[in-house]
């Protein structure tokens, strides 16, 4: 059974059956399907959408999506162009917790995946912000991080769907044994830097840390599939129409790192 590497897309109920596909001959508009639940959402006992419930069908999943995705980059330019950059700890903070309490109770409420990407924004958006004022070397480098994701996903969407690359179970353990591997990468820096100055030398702005960066940028793109493959997955398995919110934050915690590598990314070039 393949799995994702993103945590909210392991909580998804299971179900027989579906409403609607990305594409009726299976490939489907983001590729084609996977296993999207693991044994705890099995028991979970959700299934397939009741008699009085509507099943998901991809219109939900892109409307969500979207409303998500817009509500994060209007609280970020906002933010960033209010200048309320000491918001940006506050906000990733309250931004962490709600993430946690949508992942492990399984949260299908708007409120709280809309507070997510409102928070996520305002922490981004200050960071951004605060970012291009500190020197003219970073200035439009929030509207390029912007628009890199932006492109990172539309690409890796269209990868999905001409099936250039497959989501097999191969590539799968593939790609979590590569975020297995950057997440390690991630605490042994930040331990090594309480001792040492620049710590391992990944995010100094060093070769090793373009490298490295470049190297997260790709692990973040390619997440992107399992996720396209998971919400395919609950389209194709018919399950209650309520969960395009839970789908929409999946694919939100993923654009949020993504645009964070990015982010990091172009200040190298731009120390340049």
């Amino acid at each position: 059974m393949r799995t994702t590497s993103n945590p909210a897309f392991r909580n998804l109920p299971t179900g027989q059956g579906g409403y609607a596909t990305f594409d009726r001959q299976g490939g489907g508009m983001m590729g084609g399907g996977a296993a999207y639940a693991d044994s705890r959402a099995a028991r979970a006992g959700f299934g397939r959408a009741g008699a009085g419930e509507r099943p998901l069908t991809v219109d939900d999943v892109v409307t969500k999506t979207a409303i998500t995705g817009g509500v994060a980059l209007v609280a970020g330019i906002l933010t960033a162009w209010s200048g309320l950059f000491g918001l940006a700890l506050p906000a990733i903070i309250v931004g962490f917790v709600v993430s946690l309490i949508v992942i492990f109770k399984q949260s299908t409420n708007p409120f709280l995946v809309l507070l997510y990407s409102a928070s996520m924004g305002v922490g981004l958006g200050a960071i951004t912000g605060a970012l291009e004022l500190s020197g003219t070397n970073f200035e439009g480098i929030g509207f390029q991080a912007v628009v890199g994701t932006a492109g990172v996903f539309v690409g890796m969407l269209i990868v999905y769907k001409t099936g250039a690359v497959k989501v097999t179970p191969k590539f799968t353990k593939w790609l979590m044994g590569a975020l297995f591997g950057v997440v390690i990468l991630m605490l042994a820096n930040l331990v090594v830097s309480f001792f040492t100055t620049g710590g391992l030398g990944l995010r100094d702005g060093s070769p090793l840390a373009y490298l490295f960066s470049i190297v997260c940028i790709g692990v973040a793109a390619f997440s992107l599939m399992l996720d396209f493959d998971m919400a395919d997955r609950a389209v194709k398995e018919g399950v209650p129409a309520k969960f395009a919110w839970y789908i929409a934050f999946g694919l939100m915690t993923t654009l949020v790192w993504l645009y964070i590598e990015i982010l990091r990314l172009l200040s190298y070039l731009r120390q340049e």
